[in-house]
C-alpha cells in the first residue's frame, strides 16, 4: 500500500479547506495576532505546517462553541485561566437559548391559532383561544398589539377579556361598532365642543360598564388577577430583549389620526366612566 503523498507544508487555501474556514478569516487571525504569522515560500506565499494547522484547527473548535476571537486568544498565553470566559459564554448561550425558545413557542402558537394572535404573549392567546375561529376581528388583533407594547402581557390580556365579551355578545359588539362609527365621524370638521362630542361620550361611557358588567358576571377579572400573581414585572424581567418604556412615552410615541373633537370624546368617555366607577 502506497501512501498518498503527504505535505510538509501546505498553502492558504488548502488549510483553509482542511480547517473548514476561508483564507479571508485566515488573514483575519493573522491580522488581530491570533495566528502567528507564517513562513512564506520563495513564491512569497504563505505556507503552513504541522503546529499551524493544529492551531488553526483549535481555533475553530473553540470558535464554533462561541468564544470570542479575543478570549481564543488568551487560551494560548501561558497560565491563562479562561474560566470567567467560559462562564460568560455559558450566561450567553443560555439566554440565547432561551429567546430561541420563545421563538419556537411563538411559532406553535401561530400555528395552533392559524393567525398573528399566536406571536403575543402566551397570557394574551392563552385567554383567547377557547373562542370560535374568526371570533377575533384583525382589529381587534391589531388593538391588542399596541396593548401589548404599551402595558405589557397583563394590560392585553385585560384587554382580551373584553374582546371575549364581545365575541360572544352581539348585542354589544353591535354597539361596539355603532359607537366607533359615530366616532369616526367626529373628523375635523367636527368642533370639539359640538354637543355629539359629549352625546356620544355618554354613551361610550354607558357601553363599557355594560361590558365590564358581562366581564364580571363571566367570571374572567377573578381567572385573570389569579393569573396576575405568577407574573414577573416587565421593567424587571431579565428575559425582556427590548428597552421598557413607560406608558406614558410609548403612548406619546404611537401616531393616531384622531380629530380634536375625537379626542375629546374619548378624553370625556374616559372621564365619565372613572366618575361611574367611584360612585359604584
Amino acid at each position: 500500500m502506497h501512501l498518498p503523498v503527504i505535505p510538509r507544508w501546505v498553502k492558504i487555501g488548502d488549510a483553509a479547506a482542511f480547517a473548514g474556514t476561508t483564507p479571508r478569516a485566515i488573514r483575519h487571525y493573522h491580522a488581530i495576532g491570533l495566528l502567528p504569522e507564517s513562513e512564506r515560500g520563495a513564491d512569497d506565499r504563505r505556507r503552513y505546517g504541522y503546529d499551524d494547522m493544529i492551531r488553526l484547527l483549535w481555533i475553530r473548535k473553540m470558535a464554533d462553541v462561541g468564544i470570542a476571537l479575543e478570549d481564543i486568544r488568551t487560551t494560548f498565553e501561558p497560565g491563562t485561566d479562561i474560566e470567567q470566559s467560559l462562564a460568560r459564554l455559558e450566561e450567553s448561550l443560555a439566554a440565547q437559548a432561551a429567546v430561541i425558545e420563545r421563538q419556537r413557542a411563538a411559532v406553535r402558537n401561530w400555528r395552533e391559532s392559524g393567525d398573528p394572535l399566536g406571536l403575543l404573549s402566551p397570557l394574551v392567546t392563552g385567554r383567547v383561544r377557547h373562542l370560535p375561529p374568526n371570533s377575533l376581528r384583525r382589529s381587534d388583533l391589531d388593538t391588542l398589539l399596541v396593548t401589548e407594547r404599551i402595558f405589557g402581557p397583563l394590560g392585553a390580556a385585560l384587554q382580551a377579556d373584553r374582546f371575549i365579551v364581545l365575541a360572544t355578545h352581539p348585542e354589544l359588539r353591535a354597539e361596539d361598532d355603532r359607537l366607533t362609527e359615530a366616532e369616526t365621524a367626529l373628523d375635523d370638521s367636527v368642533d370639539p365642543d359640538d354637543p355629539r362630542v359629549e352625546e356620544i361620550a355618554e354613551q361610550w361611557c354607558a357601553h363599557e360598564l355594560a361590558v365590564e358588567s358581562a366581564i364580571e358576571k363571566a367570571g374572567l377579572d377573578d381567572t385573570l388577577v389569579e393569573l396576575a400573581v405568577h407574573q414577573p414585572d416587565r421593567t424587571t424581567d431579565p428575559e425582556d430583549c427590548e428597552p421598557v418604556t413607560s406608558a406614558i412615552q410609548a403612548i406619546g410615541k404611537m401616531p393616531y389620526d384622531f380629530s380634536p373633537a375625537r379626542l375629546r370624546c374619548m378624553e370625556r368617555a374616559a372621564e365619565l366612566l372613572n366618575a361611574s366607577r367611584q360612585t359604584d
